[in-house]
């Protein structure tokens, strides 16, 4: 489910630095960032494609469509942007709530409000 940086972005981004600390404080820093950036690929592979299909899942109940998560992505702007869909449809936002949790999970596994969402089953 990520979509910026992409997978391939971060993968080649720790293959040009995979280097260990050496007490330089930038050069530490980067490492930090490669090791964040190394734990978000594996968290991507671990839950993206599960979190992927229940997207597409949501999707093709709430437009009656069937496709690739990124088409009927772009058919749901589409369908925001005419105003052929409430804003405030429950299905609509429930579908981006789990959605927005599913990413904060592989982005940001230590934010604190990721745990009051689960806890209280994605409601907020």
């Amino acid at each position: 489910m990520i979509s910026h940086p992409t997978v391939a972005e971060l993968t080649g981004a720790i293959a040009a630095f995979d280097a260990e600390p050496s007490g330089d404080a930038r050069h530490d820093f980067l490492v930090r960032v490669t090791d964040n950036a190394r734990a978000t690929v594996a968290r991507e592979a671990e839950h993206g494609a599960p979190l992927q299909a229940e997207a597409i899942e949501r999707l093709t109940g709430l437009l009656g469509e069937t496709g690739d998560f990124e088409a009927l992505n772009g058919r749901l702007c589409e369908i925001l942007r005419d105003g052929a869909i409430d804003p405030r449809d429950r299905a609509l936002l429930a579908h981006l709530r789990a959605t927005a949790i599913g990413q904060i999970a592989i982005d940001q596994p230590t934010y604190g409000g990721l745990a009051a969402l689960l806890d209280s089953g994605g409601r907020g």
